[in-house]
């Protein structure tokens, strides 16, 4: 079974809209904080959007205003609403997962210390 599974991507013309999901596997449960990176064209990965255990949110300032974390612990599943897209936008964009970090720390949190990653789902934004 895959960790994180990553759905939702696609193409979308500036100032549309979408929304990403992630699928955790059962043993990622509420007490995990997750949350969404991307990599656009030769750039490194970069962490745009976190929420953590408590439900405490945190953005980059890219995308602050525009995107939206949200999980639902039923379904054990984290999403990525992006609204009003630039083509700036465009970028594989990943979900990961880590045990017991606060939204305050885990933007900056190392990326090699998340215990689980996605695949990755790629979002084109077009002009």
């Amino acid at each position: 079974q895959a960790q994180l599974v990553e759905s939702g991507g696609g193409s979308v013309q500036a100032g549309g809209s979408l929304r990403l999901s992630c699928a955790a596997a059962e043993y990622i449960n509420s007490r995990y904080s997750m949350g969404w990176f991307r990599r656009a064209p030769e750039k490194e990965r970069e962490a745009i959007a976190v929420i953590d255990y408590n439900g405490i949110t945190n953005y980059a300032h890219s995308v602050r205003g525009r995107f939206t974390i949200s999980k639902d612990n039923a379904a054990n599943t984290l999403y990525l609403q992006m609204n009003y897209l630039k083509p700036e936008d465009t970028a594989v964009y990943y979900c990961a997962a880590e045990d017991d970090l606060l939204a305050s720390q885990a933007l900056a949190w190392p990326q090699t210390l998340w215990t689980f990653w996605g695949q990755g789902t790629q979002v084109t934004v077009s002009s």
